[in-house]
């Protein structure tokens, strides 16, 4: 069921989705070669709950920390751990947060001290593509414009899109009703109304699409070892286009 939300849902997912944008902002000067991944976590845990707010990904569907943490050829929902940053790594910090039943959902990948030419190229172009994909959101448009927007921008640049993992609405709950892929094709799949909510997140590869994931039961790989960076707006549609609720 997807929901068009009220005047109200939207004030509070507003106000949820600037805590998570700005929890962001705010990790970003940890970054650091030597911080470890479970520091990083506990700065995102002990900030969000100074603003009022609680951190959506704990305890999600058993998810035991408050943010993701993926290094390198890790895509997606790496667990923070005792493993320190290096130079020349680059990491995805993905994190929500909960107001008053309300959340917000938003990611960046960062680089890790002075990184190669092909991860800045990375980070770049998945990033681009975010803002390709939101380029096509409005009233009166549909979910397949979005994905073709982003896959369109990323195979031009020779990154593998990843098929498996995709956009989603958000509300009361993180993961709501209509997936949003990153590919697709124009004029397909459900037609944006103005009111809804939806977080888009483009992942790209360095490499081939394919992935897997680990033994832990969340974190997903690169197939080929190859780095990956993964950015994520959650937005509101509205009748001309769309506004970002996790601006950073």
């Amino acid at each position: 069921m997807i929901s068009i939300k009220s005047p109200r849902e939207i004030e509070l997912l507003k106000k949820a989705g600037e805590i998570t944008g700005q929890t962001l902002s705010y990790l970003k000067q940890f970054v650091k070669p030597g911080i470890t991944t479970k520091e990083l976590d506990k700065l995102a845990y002990d900030f969000i709950l100074k603003q009022g707010a609680t951190p959506s990904f704990l305890n999600y569907d058993g998810f035991p920390a408050s943010l993701c943490t993926s290094i390198n050829d890790e895509v997606v929902h790496g667990i923070p751990s005792n493993r320190k940053l290096k130079e020349g790594d680059i990491i995805s910090l993905d994190v929500g947060a909960c107001y008053k039943g309300y959340h917000g959902d938003s990611a960046i990948t960062c680089p890790v001290g002075k990184i190669s030419k092909e991860k800045a190229y990375l980070i770049e172009h998945t990033e681009k593509s975010l803002y390709e994909g939101l380029s096509a959101i409005k009233a009166g448009a549909k979910i397949g414009d979005i994905g073709y927007k982003v896959q369109s921008y990323a195979e031009a640049h020779h990154l593998g899109v990843v098929k498996e993992l995709v956009g989603h609405g958000v509300g009361t709950d993180v993961h709501e009703s209509p997936d949003v892929p990153n590919y697709g094709e124009k004029n397909t799949g459900i037609t944006l109304k103005e009111g809804m909510v939806i977080a888009v997140e483009p992942m790209l590869n360095l490499g081939t699409a394919d992935i897997s994931i680990l033994d832990d039961d969340w974190t997903i790989v690169t197939d080929d070892a190859m780095p990956s960076a993964h950015f994520e707006h959650t937005v509101l549609v509205t009748k001309e286009g769309y506004t970002i609720l996790t601006k950073r």
